[in-house]
């Protein structure tokens, strides 16, 4: 509760000694605590990220042998498909694979395609792979070690 005091210092007075209420709010404690809990945070968050050094191990597993006669479906950049070296159209796609792999839906399918396709041109060719029943796909890039 606070007291307003009029002019020259002195208590307004309203009727019998009756201290006039002032009925605004004190702000200056809110913002006092505000300011130290701000403080508190800025301090907190940087110890909050934990950088960790962590040393994965190295596999010793052999890489899986390349098959004798891989199936490769390449776009190309005019966003035209390849099955092996063969051209041909998106909806033949279908007729095709099933007889470059004689009807085996679970072989490895080796997809690959140039720098100038875009993600969802890619994605499209997937998505045909998929509806075909080919679920495994493996997607060839060039080895970035040497």
């Amino acid at each position: 509760m606070g007291v307003k005091l009029g002019s020259g210092g002195t208590f307004r007075r309203r009727g019998d000694d009756d201290l006039v209420e002032a009925h605004e709010i004190n702000v200056t404690p809110f913002i006092d605590v505000m300011l130290v809990l701000l403080i508190i945070f800025m301090v907190a968050a940087p110890l909050a990220t934990v950088d960790l050094g962590v040393d994965l191990p190295a596999s010793t597993a052999e890489p899986q042998p390349r098959p004798d006669k891989p199936v490769f479906v390449t776009v190309k950049p005019d966003l035209s498909v390849a099955v092996g070296e063969d051209v041909i159209a998106r909806e033949t796609l279908t007729s095709t694979l099933d007889g470059a792999t004689q009807g085996r839906k679970d072989e490895r399918i080796f997809l690959r395609a140039d720098k100038a396709v875009s993600y969802g041109d890619l994605m499209e060719v997937m998505n045909l792979l998929r509806n075909a029943g080919y679920l495994k796909i493996a997607l060839v890039g060039l080895d970035g070690r040497s």
